[in-house]
């Protein structure tokens, strides 16, 4: 019989601490331990952004590894819980981004995915654009990164493939 562990609380007092723990693991691309940590903190304080937030950036980094539409999932459930419409705008942009990203690694046939990746991103980087604070210009940043590639890499969009008569 398997023995069964139960997940330690940490303390409120920890939180801060771990926040940063956390952004330092993903900065050393460890993002599975930080995402480990972001949800310790999330047990704790389900309402900290940053938290949060590290732990969306954290799941986008583990898509080039193969985390699939599993990870991406889980990303998108943690994007619906972040306080302020251009938060959502802006981290559903990059969620569609690195998700793009993540196909373009594969070419082949994945580059058209890549490509809507990377179009669904602008298009959610114009919502935050509209929605951003003054002197925050990182949606265009982003958006403006996402055209180059489109373009460096000749990206196109999916072409409807006819369908065949059954015979």
């Amino acid at each position: 019989m398997t023995e069964r562990f139960v997940l330690k609380r940490i303390s409120t007092d920890a939180i801060e601490r771990s926040v940063e723990r956390a952004e330092h693991y993903r900065l050393l691309n460890d993002p599975e331990q930080a995402e480990s940590i972001c949800l310790d903190i999330l047990a704790v304080d389900p309402t900290n952004g940053p938290a949060r937030i590290t732990l969306i950036l954290s799941l986008t980094d583990q898509f080039q590894q193969g985390g699939g539409s599993h990870g991406v999932r889980r990303a998108k459930e943690h994007l619906a819980r972040l306080p302020g419409e251009y938060e959502r705008a802006y981290y559903t942009g990059l969620v569609a981004e690195r998700q793009g990203r993540a196909h373009l690694l594969h070419g082949g046939m994945e580059r058209a995915f890549a490509y809507e990746g990377l179009h669904e991103a602008m298009q959610h980087y114009e919502q935050a654009d509209a929605l951003k604070p003054v002197g925050v210009d990182d949606a265009i940043l982003r958006w403006n990164a996402c055209v180059r590639t489109i373009e460096r890499e000749s990206l196109q969009p999916r072409h409807d493939e006819p369908e065949l008569p059954l015979e």
